[in-house]
């Protein structure tokens, strides 16, 4: 069975050291496909997409809490 992708409403309700960790293992899948790649025993080579995009998902739920954050000290 293929495993689902993040979706941004499971990211958010992480929290941020969880969500770091996500994103220390899907770097650290991406290199370990890279290698894969590059000594041609890739099996799934769809899924460096499917990392990249978690990755760019956390990324964001993490800048949104950032920026939230920012906007609420500004707003007292």
């Amino acid at each position: 069975m293929a495993e689902k992708g993040l979706r941004a409403s499971d990211l958010r309700a992480k929290t941020d050291a969880e969500l770091r960790i996500l994103l220390e293992e899907r770097a650290q899948e991406l290199m370990n496909l890279r290698f894969q790649r590059a000594s041609a025993r890739l099996e799934k080579p769809a899924r460096f997409r499917q990392l990249k995009r978690e990755r760019a998902r956390i990324l964001t739920v993490l800048a949104q809490r950032r920026r939230g954050l920012r906007e609420e000290r500004n707003a007292k």
